[in-house]
């Protein structure tokens, strides 16, 4: 590559994104891109195609593109569809066009949905196998959202332990006005929580009442899928995507190179628990500063990352290495020293885990940017 955007694919790891609010990005410029149309159309008519037959009617994810229509909660399976064919299609100009191959690479790595299309991209999965789980599951998922609420939760002194929020929780859905859970562990003071109708606000009232610093709730315009909580309960989505992988013909190779799981937060797929994790992965949280903190620990350099306008694990790392630089400077600068009382649960952390600095070291690149910036 004339300005290669990979160093080491042994210190590289390949990150998915999943849903969001807005899922085109920019896939029709990619389609009408001369050299890199082609892989993009493939993709989209074997998504689409996937997607008709799971759902039993007309998925046209190429025309959507061509009219750069966007997906929104009532087209949820439209969208699911949209984002593998996008990944997907990356992965083939990155195969074919710049002839990396994905398996020499450190991990890879995806966000919700994105963790299945890394599954794909590692050869664990079929393409179809990895689609007819979520897709067929679509509706009844899409049906729980408009009575939920996402917010982002967070402190901005102290840790706010997953372990703590969890149980309140557990202690608010108990009482029988609704289901609550997180849906992410962002950072040791952040975290994703989706809950049906007030248990949000009923959950920062709870907490402030225990954590020795204000606790913060940003809720969110727009209404989400409730995945990875347990609200997912109630249309029995985790029983019935596990009867749906009993069926599949593909999980019985580990993937290759390993997938970083956020189920987990370790690299933990293997020949046999393929369907175990997926399971979990329908209703756990996602551990993304796991997984975030196990790259920089084992040596990460740079993150590629792959889909449509990807957005919250970019953000999560450009954040973490800004504290760190802030912090650091305060840490060594006498007229900084006050701002050290603005991240107190950095500096204690770096204490013991000192890879953190490692952060702001960390390149990332947008592909389907990098791709479109090069033809120009």
């Amino acid at each position: 590559m004339a300005d290669p955007i990979i160093g080491q694919l042994s210190t590289t790891t390949f990150v998915f994104r999943g849903y969001n609010v807005t899922n085109m990005g920019r896939t029709p410029e990619l389609l009408n891109h001369p050299r890199f149309g082609g892989y993009v159309a493939k993709r989209l008519r074997q998504c689409g195609q996937i997607a008709s037959d799971v759902l039993h009617r007309p998925i046209d994810l190429l025309g959507r593109v061509t009219r750069a229509e966007q997906t929104t909660l009532d087209t949820y399976a439209d969208a699911i569809a949209l984002i593998m064919a996008a990944e997907m299609a990356q992965v083939d100009i990155l195969e074919q066009e710049y002839h990396v191959q994905l398996a020499n690479a450190q991990y890879l790595m995806g966000y919700s949905l994105g963790e299945l299309t890394a599954l794909v991209a590692g050869r664990c999965l079929s393409l179809e196998d990895a689609l007819t789980i979520p897709l067929s599951l679509s509706s009844d998922i899409a049906k729980l959202a408009p009575t939920c609420t996402l917010a982002v939760i967070f402190c901005r002194k102290k840790t706010l332990g997953a372990t703590h929020v969890h149980h309140i929780c557990q202690e608010i859905s108990a009482e029988g006005h609704g289901l609550l859970g997180i849906s992410a562990v962002l950072s040791p003071n952040s975290l994703i929580v989706i809950g049906e109708k007030d248990t949000t606000t009923r959950l920062q009232a709870r907490l402030q009442e225990t954590v020795a610093d204000r606790v913060y709730l940003k809720k969110n315009p727009h209404k989400w899928p409730p995945m990875h909580t347990p609200i997912v309960w109630r249309e029995h989505i985790n029983s019935r995507a596990s009867l749906l992988m009993s069926q599949m013909k593909s999980g019985f190779t580990a993937p290759k190179p390993p997938v970083l799981s956020l189920v987990t937060g370790a690299c933990s797929y293997d020949d046999s628990n393929v369907r175990d994790l997926i399971c979990q992965w329908v209703d756990k949280p996602q551990h993304l500063w796991q997984a975030v903190y196990h790259t920089l620990s084992s040596g990460t350099e740079s993150l590629i990352h792959l889909g449509p306008e990807p957005n919250i694990v970019p953000a999560t790392y450009h954040r973490l290495a800004e504290n760190v630089e802030a912090q650091v400077k305060a840490s060594i600068s006498t007229r900084a020293l006050s701002t050290l009382v603005y991240r107190p649960w950095l500096n204690a952390l770096i204490g013991e885990r000192a890879y953190l600095l490692r952060a702001p070291t960390i390149k990332q690149t947008n592909f389907e940017d990098w791709l479109l910036d090069q033809s120009t």
